[in-house]
């Protein structure tokens, strides 16, 4: 059968639409998204502007124009931490009802972490023994870990590459005081959740997933989208250190000529870096094979296994 998911995070809304069955491997169909960025609408206050909510709207109506062009049977929708967070996140998810009939799902930031994990799990399979994912979103850094196909531990922490950048990074290019308050309190944000993963000890195999990991793998040297999504990658932590000095001196336009990053994504690729090499150094980790499914997948296999 056909499914879209739609997938509203803090900077882009996608609609995924695949081809799947309980006991097979989801076939991407198509994909048709925007640069939302909800966090921009955001006022100081932390609620949704009446901007972006509309916007939002506008796109979730698209989504349906679209699956139904697709042959979709089965549209559902989520959010993360950009409306969850939201003072009027529930009322912004009303007005998207009412409009579109779209009922959009809140994902808590353990869920996240869970179904992440889940789609890392069946994408390398039970060779890889004990897996360490790690996913840095626009709002969150969400990390699990375990040998199952549920994590044992599964932590949310609010370090994504968009929200780090609007907080701590807001110059371009940072400043050196900048660059150095935020490496600071990245890792003492990180430091202060990792008690549970050195509790559950060593994992067999470390995993990173989302488009900043693999903007981030690609900038030292991973193989190029073009190369297909059964292409090898990886990113190293040292590799990743002697490249963010370079990252911090850049301007977002000067980092959108670097080879995987967009110009979107441009303006948060440092943030994204600090907080990678951050978590990667805290946990010993060295090095992280990409994962071409995240989140998104995630929630299409957790979909099919309830239906079966």
């Amino acid at each position: 059968m056909r499914l879209g998911v739609i997938d509203v995070g803090s900077n882009t809304v996608h609609l995924l639409v695949v081809d799947a069955h309980p006991g097979a491997q989801p076939l991407p169909a198509s994909k048709h998204k925007i640069e939302l960025r909800l966090s921009e609408h955001v006022t100081d206050g932390g609620r949704i502007a009446d901007a972006g909510r509309d916007r939002l709207g506008e796109f979730v109506q698209e989504c349906l124009d679209v699956a139904e062009d697709q042959g979709v049977e089965d549209l559902s929708g989520f959010v993360t931490s950009a409306i969850r967070e939201a003072p009027n996140g529930d009322d912004v998810l009303r007005a998207v009802e009412k409009r579109t009939g779209v009922v959009l799902t809140v994902l808590s930031g353990e869920e996240e972490a869970r179904l992440t994990f889940l789609a890392a799990r069946r994408w390398f399979g039970w060779s890889a023994g004990t897996l360490l994912v790690a996913d840095i979103g626009g709002g969150s850094l969400e990390l699990a870990q375990g040998m199952d196909e549920e994590p044992d531990v599964a932590l949310s922490m609010p370090l994504g590459a968009g929200r780090v950048t609007r907080e701590l990074l807001r110059s371009d290019p940072p400043s050196k005081d900048d660059l150095r308050l935020a490496r600071k309190q990245v890792r003492a944000t990180i430091a202060a959740e990792l008690r549970p993963l050195a509790k559950a000890g060593d994992p067999d195999r470390a995993v990173g997933t989302s488009k900043t990991m693999r903007s981030l793998a690609r900038i030292c040297g991973a193989a190029p989208s073009g190369d297909g999504m059964y292409a090898e990658r990886a990113l190293e932590r040292e590799t990743l250190a002697e490249k963010l000095p370079e990252l911090a001196t850049m301007t977002a336009k000067e980092r959108a000529g670097l080879p995987g990053v967009s110009a979107a994504r441009a303006h948060q690729v440092l943030a994204g870096g600090v907080v990678a090499e951050a978590a990667m150094d805290l946990l010993g980790i060295e090095r992280l094979e990409i994962c071409p499914w995240a989140l998104r997948e995630g929630v299409i296999l957790r979909h099919l296994d309830r239906m079966s």
